[in-house]
């Protein structure tokens, strides 16, 4: 075979994808939203919160997703044994059509929640937001921002503390939207968010394209991601290896 031929578009068959979703390079150009997408990333977030929608809202015609931190450079997430790089500080971006927290551990969650650096830019980022979003913990961010009205969803473990705590509703859904404000459950369901989001911002037939592109399909081998139907001894299992590995 001739390497020079073996190009990621030939391999991906991406031409023939492109013409049929009618995204060419071209067209793109044409559609192009120009839409902001921003991820705060902070000391201890767990790594498929921001990394997931990232996958999927990266592929929107003309939207770029950029990681954001306090300070510019390498993140490392709860277990500490994975860094992503943040591109911006807090200080250098002001602006966003959609925001993205994610959640993490007790200690990246607790740090978060009482860094004032952080919760100041949130709030003034989602002045100008088309939707505020958060993944997991990351609702208690929201929370501790003071960005919560009326339900939520968060983790299922926190939920009694996003209720005692922010006097919202938790809610048992894999996303939960109030107002501009989508929160998401825990961990993996910040996919099932970005795809919510892909439909809002750019219309079900694109979102429905991107689902293809990254072959998201889920058929767990096991059925047991759902808290309402783990046992006692299941859950306390589940909290026991997160705990240990963010030792």
């Amino acid at each position: 075979m001739n390497d020079a031929k073996t190009t990621r578009r030939t391999v991906l068959a991406g031409a023939a994808a492109a013409a049929a979703f009618g995204l060419g390079t071209g067209t793109a150009q044409a559609e192009s939203t120009g839409l902001k997408i921003g991820i705060l990333l902070y000391d201890g977030f767990s790594l498929l919160d921001p990394t997931g929608p990232a996958e999927v809202l990266s592929r929107l015609p003309g939207a770029t997703v950029t990681m954001i931190a306090e300070h510019r450079g390498p993140v490392r997430t709860d277990t500490r044994d994975v860094a992503v790089m943040a591109e911006r500080s807090v200080a250098e971006v002001s602006r966003l059509d959609v925001l993205l927290v994610p959640g993490a551990g007790n200690r990246g969650t607790v740090a978060a929640m009482e860094n004032q650096v952080l919760l100041d830019w949130i709030r003034r980022v989602h002045r100008h937001t088309t939707w505020t979003t958060s993944v997991c913990t990351g609702s208690l961010i929201l929370g501790a921002a003071g960005l919560l009205r009326d339900r939520a969803t968060t983790y299922w473990a926190s939920a009694d503390y996003l209720e005692k705590t922010f006097g919202v509703r938790y809610v048992a859904e894999r996303y939960v939207q109030v107002g501009k404000v989508v929160t998401a459950a825990g961990v993996s369901a910040g996919i099932d968010l970005a795809f919510h989001l892909a439909s809002l911002l750019a219309g079900e037939r694109i979102a429905r394209g991107i689902q293809l592109a990254v072959e998201y399909d889920p058929r767990p081998p096991f059925d047991s991601g759902d808290a309402a139907k783990a046992s006692p001894e299941l859950k306390a299992l589940a909290l026991k290896l997160l705990a240990e590995s963010q030792e």
